[in-house]
């Protein structure tokens, strides 16, 4: 596995991670074609991930911020709550309990960890299947087809709505927070699920985009986390290591230039587009693993 190849798998990141066309299904589509062994199992994947996250987190830089802040603050407020409880308990007080969600970037972040909870859970268990699915030369062409389906539906339905963090419901967390889940398999885009269904819970476009991209943060750090491990396998070497981390630096400054000009155009954006785009990749996938 060449420099080079490494260079242009961390471009093809950096560009098709904030496009709902499943970036990881790309990576697995393109390291096939070229022949690149996956012997680190998603370690090259998440590190290329974990260079977008970096472009998102400079981003959303100032929300993010307000967001980790107003979460202390919440957690504060929820311990002197429980010391408050248990001085009324004791002394018969009635001292006023503090309240929890005060503001909306409070609202904001405990929406954020309520849309990881299921990420976890599903991440979690089926990494391992993931893993196997990225050496399948039929999957993450099915994945992006089913992609393309979903862009499509949710364009010729204009759904969305008026929604943003104050009247989201925890609900609407919960169901992204599944759609992020699943989109651990190759094919799936991660922000096409999540974007979607955002709109389908009535989510104005902007707020969607901004939310799909925001929890993606933990999510890739916990795959990160899991998947460290690999860089003391037995195919891992020094020069292979420093090459992982040079891909991620190239993904995240690439990443940082598309994010950027994607939130720009984010309303004038017509999902249908990349759907016809999702149904040619998928297709010739499909088509060509078929013939060969």
């Amino acid at each position: 596995m060449t420099v080079l190849y490494i260079v242009l798998l961390a471009v093809i990141q950096g560009i098709l991670e904030f496009l709902p066309v499943s970036s990881f299904g790309h990576l697995c589509i393109i390291q096939d074609l070229l022949g690149m062994e996956r012997g680190s199992g998603l370690l090259l994947e998440t590190m290329l991930h974990f260079g977008t996250l970096a472009a998102v987190v400079l981003t959303f830089r100032k929300d993010i911020i307000r967001i980790c802040l107003e979460t202390v603050d919440m957690l504060s407020d929820m311990i002197g709550n429980l010391s408050l409880y248990i001085h009324n308990h004791r002394t018969g007080d009635r001292l006023r309990y503090a309240k929890i969600i005060s503001s909306t970037y409070k609202k904001f972040a405990l929406l954020v960890w309520v849309s990881m909870i299921p990420t976890a859970l599903l991440g979690y268990t089926a990494r391992r299947l993931a893993a196997l699915a990225s050496h399948s030369k039929l999957i993450p062409g099915a994945g992006i087809l089913i992609t393309g389906i979903l862009l499509l539906v949710v364009d010729f339905s204009r759904l969305g709505g008026h929604k943003a963090a104050r009247d989201a419901g925890f609900g609407n967390a919960l169901w992204i927070g599944i759609c992020q889940g699943i989109s651990v398999f190759p094919g799936l885009s991660r922000s096409g699920l999540t974007i979607s269904a955002g709109l389908m819970s009535g989510f104005t476009r902007s707020f969607a985009v901004k939310y799909s991209y925001i929890i993606s943060i933990p999510a890739i750090i916990g795959a990160l986390c899991m998947e460290l491990g690999q860089f003391a396998s037995n195919d891992m070497t020094i020069g292979l290591g420093f090459t992982y981390v040079l891909g991620m630096i190239v993904s995240a400054v690439v990443g940082y230039f598309t994010c950027r000009t994607l939130l720009k155009l984010v309303n004038r954006i017509q999902f249908r587009y990349f759907a016809y785009y999702c149904f040619i990749i998928g297709i010739a996938v499909l088509v060509g693993n078929y013939m060969l």
